[in-house]
């Protein structure tokens, strides 16, 4: 079975840490660690991370290793923590939240689980 995804080099504007939620940075190449669910997603760092200034590569496609900030149960739609890790999805009722994919194991704080990479948003009913 094949897996494909794409990796892309961005600056760190700050440090990144391994397999966090990042975001867009100021300038059209930067990356920075997400800090909130309602942020626009760029991908996942890779394992390695990066000091600022640094290339980091971002995974924006495919499926990737995440650090769990929480429980999450394999499906649940993964959204953002504010150091960046992913965490379930749940907004409150009528809010819209930015979703990075979709666990594909169950996990805990500090766990690396599988996600499929697909970035979307996701508003709970009023």
């Amino acid at each position: 079975m094949s897996s494909r995804n794409v990796t892309l080099p961005f600056t760190a504007t700050t440090a990144i840490k391994g397999r966090r939620i990042l975001k867009h940075g100021a300038a059209d190449d930067a990356a920075v660690q997400a800090t909130a669910a309602t942020e626009d997603f760029l991908g996942v760092s890779d394992s390695m991370g990066a000091g600022a200034g640094a290339v980091c590569d971002v995974h924006v496609t495919g499926p990737v290793d995440v650090e769990y900030g929480g429980p999450v149960t394999r499906g649940a739609r993964l959204t953002s923590d504010a150091e960046g890790r992913a965490v379930a999805a749940a907004p409150a009722a009528g809010q819209t939240v930015e979703i990075i994919g979709r666990a594909m194991v169950s996990g805990v704080l500090g766990d690396f689980g599988k996600a499929n990479l697909s970035r979307s948003t996701y508003t709970r009913p009023a």
